[in-house]
């Protein structure tokens, strides 16, 4: 099973709109990483993200780019002070390929979880707009297939 964590694009800042959608450089950020990784054909049956509204936008511009199968969905769990034992429990169920779009510690602490069992260990530096890839294997151990960043993509990727 694959898993894509995405880390919400850039918002806005509080003082500027409380509702915090993204930023016009949170905007171009995630359509550029989602307009990558849609040559990678990846397949997803769902993009599930948190409440929050830059959560949402990220996943609605995932879901155009990627043509996803299903709708997106908010869901619980994905807030920033969540536990992320909550993912890590339902994961272990799931067989399709799944996104989900949250934030930071959350995303952190449930990568961590998954991949050393550990979830203070912080292994995966997540960037605003960028997407993870962990991949499960049949015996249930996750591991590290690929991670891509808007700041890896100006500086390796020509269009």
């Amino acid at each position: 099973m694959f898993l894509y964590l995405v880390q919400h694009g850039e918002a806005k800042k509080e003082e500027e709109d409380p509702s915090r959608p993204l930023s016009d450089k949170g905007i171009e950020d995630v359509k550029k990483v989602a307009s990558y990784i849609a040559k990678l054909n990846i397949e997803a049956g769902e993009v599930l993200h948190s409440g929050k509204l830059r959560a949402k936008h990220t996943a609605e511009i995932l879901a155009g780019n990627l043509r996803i199968a299903k709708s997106v969905s908010e869901t619980d769990g994905l807030a920033p002070l969540d536990n992320p034992g909550l993912w890590a429990e339902r994961l272990k169920t799931r067989t399709n390929p799944l996104i989900l779009v949250g934030h930071l510690p959350h995303l952190g602490k449930l990568s961590s979880l998954l991949l050393s069992g550990d979830k203070e260990k912080n292994i995966i530096a997540f960037k605003m707009g960028g997407v993870v890839c962990l991949k499960r294997d049949d015996a249930g151990m996750w591991s590290l297939q690929w991670i891509i960043t808007p700041e890896v993509l100006v500086k390796y990727h020509k269009p």
